[in-house]
């Protein structure tokens, strides 16, 4: 385990709170909470992220998500265990994680997000991965421990 480097929400405490801030009016879109946790995972997953896929795990634990959900989200493609709106969401997540990935694919996932999401929600749910991809090079930058408490 990599020791945590710089005591960053300290040292940059109004950036901190900015992104924070970003993260808390989401929570409260029309996406609900459910997705929101969903996508943040599934982005943490893609990134690498420890310190973020064990806080969204444990959130998404808390209100009932299950295990097998859980298990199958970085090969969501694979199963029945989503919906068609989750699956257009992590389709988009990961085309606006993946930039550098090809524009074709960024525009079939968008194509497929307005079957399931209004103007509103598409941009809503862009900061939703905007944020979660700068957290999560935050946390990985600055060797943010993960939760020591076990998790059940």
């Amino acid at each position: 385990m990599n020791a945590p480097r710089l005591p960053w929400t300290a040292l940059a405490p109004t950036q901190y709170k900015s992104l924070y801030a970003v993260s808390r009016s989401l929570a409260e879109s029309s996406l609900g909470s459910k997705l929101i946790e969903l996508v943040q995972t599934r982005v943490s997953q893609i990134n690498g992220c420890a310190y973020c896929l064990d806080m969204h795990v444990r959130e998404l634990r808390r209100s009932g998500e299950s295990w097998q959900r859980l298990n199958v989200l970085s090969a969501w493609r694979e199963t029945e265990c989503f919906t068609a709106k989750e699956k257009a969401a992590f389709a988009w997540a990961e085309a606006m994680t993946r930039l550098a990935d090809g524009h074709a694919e960024r525009d079939l996932g968008y194509e497929a997000l307005r079957e399931h999401f209004n103007d509103k929600e598409i941009v809503e749910l862009t900061w939703v991965v905007a944020a979660i991809n700068a957290w999560n090079r935050m946390a990985i930058g600055m060797h943010q421990p993960i939760d020591a408490n076990p998790l059940e």
